[in-house]
């Protein structure tokens, strides 16, 4: 206990404080809320929380204990993702191989980012693998259905994989462990806070065909009220003020975009989730879909700004 507590300094140790102070409010207000108006229809909201609760738990001890844990751990929502994304997408037979070109992926680009291997994490699936999966179905001979096949694995593979590796190249930057814990807090806060807003103003719909449920009010509410808990918490990042408020804004737009991206790709297959690996929950990219997206931008915004 003492090793673990000698790892933990004084920002991490406050961060800690702040998200477990701000789930237990959001757990507590939607229980009040429920109780005095049962017609709201919180459900969505309370498994978001419940959802968050847990997975705030398992990435803090993940990453405080040690950082290689956390790259096996990201490397594991990779792996799921990728296979609930190919288990609702329509894909054919001959394309079984290119799938596992993706699999094989997954090992090789996590390798990168916990070396620290910059370059090679940014090229090697938008460059190396963009060429090799068209190829790969090239070289089985079906060309029926081939277009399709070319355009929808890469796509799979940048969500699944790209997007996510962003969490391990974060941890390969001095105070990644910090950054990282910002960066999850704030694409956890942009989700509940946006369904919160929504919920208490939300009068005119932003994607009726997408997400019936998201409205202008809740978008922009979520937005400002992230952007203001970025602000809160700038201790964690090397970042100036004005800085920081910038990439809490943008990140917060990236979270929305990742998460209507999932949600129209589920409109089209007719879906609800992508899956029921979390009992009532859904699928884990039900879970991460603002992620996907707002890691890469977060990542790179910093790193713009402070190099």
């Amino acid at each position: 206990m003492d090793n673990l507590l000698h790892q933990i300094d004084s920002n991490v140790l406050s961060f800690i404080l702040i998200l477990f102070s701000v789930l237990s409010f959001a757990s507590v207000l939607f229980f009040v809320w429920g109780k005095l108006k049962p017609e709201a229809n919180l459900i969505e909201l309370k498994t978001r929380c419940k959802s968050w609760w847990i997975m705030s738990t398992i990435f803090l001890i993940a990453t405080v204990f040690s950082a290689k844990i956390s790259y096996v751990a990201f490397a594991l929502l990779s792996f799921v993702a990728l296979r609930e994304l190919f288990t609702i997408l329509k894909l054919r037979q001959e394309d079984r191989s290119a799938m596992l070109l993706c699999y094989l992926a997954i090992p090789i680009q996590y390798f990168f980012t916990y070396q620290g291997y910059l370059i090679a994490s940014l090229v090697f699936i938008p460059v190396f693998m963009f060429v090799a999966l068209p190829f790969r179905l090239v070289l089985v001979g079906q060309t029926e259905g081939i277009i399709q096949s070319m355009a929808v694995i890469p796509a799979t593979l940048m969500i699944a994989l790209f997007g996510l590796s962003h969490l391990g190249l974060l941890l390969s930057i001095p105070g990644g462990r910090e950054l990282l814990f910002f960066l999850v807090f704030i694409v956890e806060m942009n989700d509940v806070f946006q369904f919160v807003w929504g919920k208490l103003l939300g009068k005119h719909k932003i994607l009726p065909k997408v997400s019936p449920n998201k409205t202008w009010e809740g978008f922009i509410g979520g937005v400002l009220t992230t952007t203001a808990l970025g602000f809160a918490l700038k201790f964690l990042t090397p970042c100036t003020t004005s800085q920081i408020i910038i990439i809490s804004f943008l990140t917060a737009n990236a979270g929305f975009i990742g998460d209507v991206i999932i949600s129209s790709v589920k409109r089209d297959l007719h879906l609800k989730d992508t899956s029921t690996a979390i009992p009532g929950h859904g699928g884990v990219l039900d879970r991460i879909d603002s992620l996907v997206v707002a890691a890469p931008v977060f990542f790179h915004l910093v790193y713009f700004f402070t190099k």
